[in-house]
């Protein structure tokens, strides 16, 4: 059996199960640091932009014509658009959208959590998907690493 058809290890998956996670612990640890009329605007705003950044991001898979799926081996390498600044712009917009959440409920206990899915999207995905690049494209991968920011 194909790894990519193993449910429910994707990237969504990953971040709508922190979603639910920050959700129950604002609800179990309520620790209200920053319910504020700001602190909701800030966490609207992160959501927007991390939902922009992670659809331009995808744009940029479909107009290169290759996988968007973390463990297909990549076709192109990808280093135009969101690319250029950072090299998971789409993870990125996963962690600004639920950092966003996490100030839009107000409770530290959802900042928390929410601050936990890089490393969790970094360890399972992240760290194979730049093996696959290294492996596929080479030197040309390493000089884009080397250039490019993680996160």
């Amino acid at each position: 059996m194909s790894m990519k058809r193993d449910f429910p290890d994707l990237p969504p998956v990953w971040a709508s199960g922190f979603l639910v996670a920050e959700v129950v612990a604002a609800s179990v640890l309520p620790i209200a640091v920053f319910v504020s009329a700001p602190a909701t605007l800030i966490g609207i705003g992160l959501i927007v932009v991390g939902v922009v950044l992670a659809a331009w991001s995808a744009l940029w898979f479909r107009r290169k014509r290759t996988s968007i799926e973390p463990r297909d081996v990549p076709k192109v390498l990808i280093v135009e658009g969101p690319f250029k600044i950072n090299r998971n712009p789409i993870y990125t917009g996963m962690a600004l959208v639920l950092v966003g959440i996490a100030f839009w409920i107000g409770a530290l206990s959802a900042v928390a959590i929410a601050l936990v899915f890089p490393f969790v999207i970094t360890a399972r995905f992240i760290r194979g998907e730049e093996a696959a690049l290294r492996s596929a494209f080479g030197a040309e991968a390493e000089a884009y690493i080397a250039r490019t920011r993680r996160w």
